[in-house]
């Protein structure tokens, strides 16, 4: 095990539920399994090891060397991956991220978009790495199930999805939350943490704005996701 570099073709899960998922929800994609000489041989030990087997995936125990790549103490299993491609779903609603920089934000993003049940997450470059483990450790295994795809600009999204209904959230929309009566299949379109959507999204679809007071400037951006996918979700 090496530590993770996003030019190469692996990746890793860094704890016990994230490796559950990756064995439960994308089992082809597992390679090796590492557990370390700390993790208590109790129940949770004997079903992460039968599954991992019955997927014919490698099981690797007491190298207590492997878990210093980790930037956490008390993770005790890592799950190592080929990365994977997936395709958006054309009948279903999406989220696009323009240019999300931030691991974190993104991870917590992917994982509401599973809450809330939405067909896929396109990613606009230049973005944040998802096979990231940082990335991984916030979607909480939600990344096995939900379909994603990077591309390289919001165009060739709009290209392969000219059906697809835009709501771009932005401050200068006129629009607000409330007011939307969302037209299936929708796209939710979301900018960078810091810039947010530029102001030519202002002409594609019907803008978006979230009502919030003025002790603040805007929302963070999972918050922002959050909220626009439990609003539609209720009001579809």
């Amino acid at each position: 095990m090496q530590k993770y570099d996003k030019r190469e073709k692996i990746s890793y899960t860094l704890g016990t539920t994230l490796t559950f998922e990756l064995l439960l929800r994308k089992p082809e994609c597992a390679t090796k399994i590492y557990i370390s000489p700390k993790q208590k041989r109790d129940e949770t030990y004997e079903k992460l090891v039968k599954l991992a087997r019955s997927n014919n995936v490698k099981v690797i125990e007491n190298n207590e060397k492997i878990f210093g790549l980790a930037d956490k103490e008390n993770v005790m299993v890592i799950g190592e991956f080929n990365k994977f491609s997936c395709e958006l779903p054309n009948e279903k609603s999406h989220v696009v991220l323009n240019n999300p920089s931030n691991m974190g934000n993104l991870g917590t993003i992917v994982r509401a978009s599973a809450a809330f049940d939405i067909g896929g997450i396109a990613i606009i470059r230049p973005a944040a790495d998802i096979f990231d483990p940082k990335t991984i450790r916030s979607t909480m295994g939600a990344i096995f199930s939900t379909p994603f795809k990077y591309y390289n600009s919001y165009e060739d999204y709009a290209k392969e999805f000219p059906t697809h209904n835009a709501y771009p959230f932005m401050l200068k929309a006129k629009t607000t939350l409330p007011e939307v009566k969302f037209q299936e299949p929708c796209t939710l379109v979301f900018g960078n943490e810091a810039t947010g959507l530029p102001d030519d999204f202002l002409n594609i679809g019907t803008p978006v704005i979230i009502p919030q007071s003025s002790k603040v400037d805007s929302l963070n951006l999972d918050n922002a996701v959050s909220i626009a996918l439990y609003t539609y979700t209720i009001n579809k």
